[in-house]
């Protein structure tokens, strides 16, 4: 039976790029000429420091253009608020991934709401589509992609 997976997941590996490129370009950039700024990448967390708020939002445009132009959709981007401490001002960033129980049960409800012969199930992270017809299955792939989800969604596995 013909079947995909609904899964959101970011390649940490093209963060990571786009961690180095954002440093780069602060080095080069005028306005951030004897700066103390940088973007630190810890796991799923990117912590921006500079000397003042404005400067963050200056680096959050940086790293914002850097992921765009590595591929990574920023809705996958929950960012905190600026603290400033000690004439320092700090910004975290977390890299969401993965589908939490209530987004599956979002996407289950919108799957089951358009009537299509498919079944959809929570596995994990992941939500799970079988059906018996590929048409079927690539309906719910458009449905999806049309949707405004808080995440990033990407089909994998797809098995006829």
């Amino acid at each position: 039976m013909p079947s995909f997976d609904i899964v959101s997941e970011l390649d940490m590996h093209e963060v990571n790029n786009a961690v180095d490129q954002a440093n780069r370009e602060l080095s080069t950039r005028y306005d951030f000429n004897k700066v103390d700024a940088k973007f630190e990448l810890a796991g799923e967390v990117i912590t921006l420091q500079a000397e003042v708020d404005f400067q963050l939002q200056q680096m959050m445009d940086i790293l914002r253009n850097k992921l765009v132009g590595r591929k990574i959709d920023t809705k996958s981007l929950d960012v905190g608020d600026a603290q400033t401490v000690n004439m320092r001002a700090r910004q975290l960033v977390t890299l969401k991934q993965g589908l939490d129980q209530p987004l599956s049960k979002k996407i289950i409800k919108m799957i089951k709401d358009k009537k299509l012969k498919v079944q959809a199930q929570v596995q994990g992270d992941q939500v799970r589509v079988t059906g018996k017809k590929r048409d079927d299955l690539q309906g719910v792939m458009s449905m999806l992609r049309e949707a405004d989800l808080e995440l990033p969604l990407q089909y994998t596995n797809f098995r006829d």
